[in-house]
């Protein structure tokens, strides 16, 4: 990882990038492989990698958000991550988690079946890796320092991207379109990564059907539309068939919000581009879903299904006698006080989970668990319901949106049957929050309008074929329900995707002890664990 320079936008900006590109490589293995990559950090910042819908089974080590498992890579270190593969397939990515640098440094993680397996479909004829992105004329990291200090909003970005091109939209001649040349009649398998900053994408390839077939490393039950949306963090398996006439059509991708504080509605194209093509691209033929329309963005996310098919793992979704551990969580916005002299309005913008806005600490979470003689890093009262019941889907605008900040964990025991509740409030701008949680994929039960009522709407829960994903979209005004066992040992990662509110604390740690036995406890550090500026 070093710094390079990128002309976009009739502007020239250098970024922190993986091997001189943006995106960057691309890692292909097989189900089940591991990976060894060797980081070498020979850039000014010091940052992370992470595995983004890897499990890492018993091994947080490689998981990589910065000082939850582990102490930042610094300028001239490096760190060999050993990434293990268990049940996923299909595409995942790769991803900087420190600060905002995974805004440069980011990459697709092709895992395809394991000797001897097939797809649960006809074998496309090829495939195409399409990664959606946002774009600054600005460092990454330089960004999100000054937003932090103001306490004000981050800036809008100055374009959006398809692999790295802004397309033909943007009013710089330099600019360049992502062209996929295809051949009448083959099957394409898309691998579409969502790897923006801070908004959720509306994409579609003008008439042409896409056929969605796995979500975040897992199959779906087919389905065809004329559009996806997918999220920050989200991966998204589709397949589509060159059967229009011989010509060029325009793929586009725009964002949806469904907040007070939508992003700005840059549409970004690309080329579907069938060879012997002569040319014919019109940008009125460009059709989307508008950037609020709420019923395209749960019309296509109600129609997900986990598939019946061998090459996904047997169905284990915890039954309601087999939940150990309920948590109930509200994520807001909100505000913390700070000195008048240092930010602007004499309070800072905030984002919490249970009121409580993360406080990232300066040793790694990991390494003070498993220590066990490092104290001070993290406490074991998150809470598990919000402090202060409320209308969370109402006017909130008399609401005191003050924080409190704290490094706080859950901690489950392992084997532990685990649902979660998100709930999602009008407390700031509202609108729809993308949520990941490391080192597991959870089944997505349930979801509904307004707050959560405990005793009605589980009843509406979906345990016969949940989506089996590891970073789902909670709708504004709504709330989503997940269940998951916890059988994976070790200090994982929950936190919104959008990655401003990341950094305002809308974050929170699981801790799954140990099992009974050494095959379900952590592995040991290995060696090299980069060490913390401070330790």
């Amino acid at each position: 990882m070093r710094e390079a320079n990128f002309t976009q936008l009739c502007n020239t900006t250098t970024l922190l990038v993986a091997n001189d590109s943006y995106p960057g490589p691309e890692i292909r293995a097989s189900r089940g492989d591991t990976i060894f990559v060797n980081v070498h950090n020979q850039g000014n910042y010091s940052f992370t990698i992470h595995w983004h819908g890897v499990k890492q089974p018993r091994n947080p080590w490689s998981d990589g958000p910065e000082f939850i498992t582990q102490c930042p890579i610094q300028p001239g270190a490096n760190f060999t991550y050993e990434v293990i593969l268990s049940d996923e397939i299909g595409t995942l990515w790769w991803h900087a988690h420190s600060d905002w640098t995974r805004g440069s440094i980011h990459g697709a993680l092709v895992i395809l079946p394991a000797e001897n397996e097939t797809y649960p479909f006809p074998t496309p004829d090829f495939e195409q890796t399409i990664i959606l992105e946002s774009w600054f004329n600005r460092d990454y990291k330089q960004i999100i320092d000054q937003t932090l200090a103001s306490g004000l909003l981050p800036p809008e970005p100055d374009a959006y991207a398809i692999n790295g091109h802004l397309g033909d939209t943007t009013g710089c001649p330099n600019d360049t379109l992502f062209r996929m040349q295809v051949q009448y009649g083959n099957t394409y398998l898309l691998r579409i990564v969502n790897a923006a900053m801070n908004e959720e994408k509306f994409f579609a390839i003008m008439n042409h059907t896409l056929t969605v077939v796995a979500r975040d490393a897992s199959y779906v039950q087919m389905f065809t539309s004329d559009y996806i949306l997918i999220s920050p963090g989200q991966t998204m398996d589709v397949l589509v068939v060159a059967n229009q006439n011989v010509g060029q059509y325009y793929m586009a991708t725009r964002p949806f919000s469904d907040g007070s504080a939508p992003p700005v509605d840059y549409i970004t194209t690309g080329v579907f581009d069938y060879i012997n093509s002569m040319g014919g691209l019109n940008a009125s033929f460009i059709t989307l879903p508008a950037e609020n329309d709420t019923n395209a963005a749960n019309n296509f996310t109600s129609q997900l299904r986990n598939a019946n098919v061998t090459q996904n793992p047997p169905l284990d979704v915890p039954a309601d006698d087999e939940i150990n551990t309920r948590v109930y969580i509200a994520i807001a916005g909100n505000t913390l006080p700070c000195d008048p002299s240092q930010c602007v309005q004499g309070f800072r913008l905030a984002a919490s989970m249970n009121n409580v806005s993360f406080a990232l600490p300066r040793i790694d979470i990991l390494q003070a668990y498993y220590n066990m003689s490092i104290s001070g890093v993290f406490t074991e009262d998150f809470p598990l319901n919000p402090p202060e019941l409320y209308d969370f889907t109402g006017d909130l605008t008399s609401l005191n949106t003050a924080a409190v900040q704290g490094t706080r964990v859950v901690m489950l025991n392992y084997g532990d049957g685990v649902e979660i509740v998100l709930q999602a409030t009008q407390t700031g701008p509202g609108g729809s929050h993308p949520i990941h949680l490391h080192g597991f994929s959870f089944y997505w039960v349930g979801t509904g309008s307004g707050n959560f009522n405990n005793q009605t709407d589980p009843t509406t829960y979906n345990l016969v074929d949940p989506p089996l994903i590891n970073t789902v979209h909670v709708p504004g005004r709504s709330w989503v329900a997940l269940r998951f066992f916890a059988n994976n040992p070790g200090v994982w990662f929950m936190h919104c995707h959008f990655d401003r509110h990341a950094s305002w604390g809308m974050d929170a740690v699981f801790i799954v002890r140990n099992g009974t036995t050494t095959e379900t406890s952590i592995l040991p550090p290995p060696p090299g664990m980069p060490t913390c500026p401070s330790s």
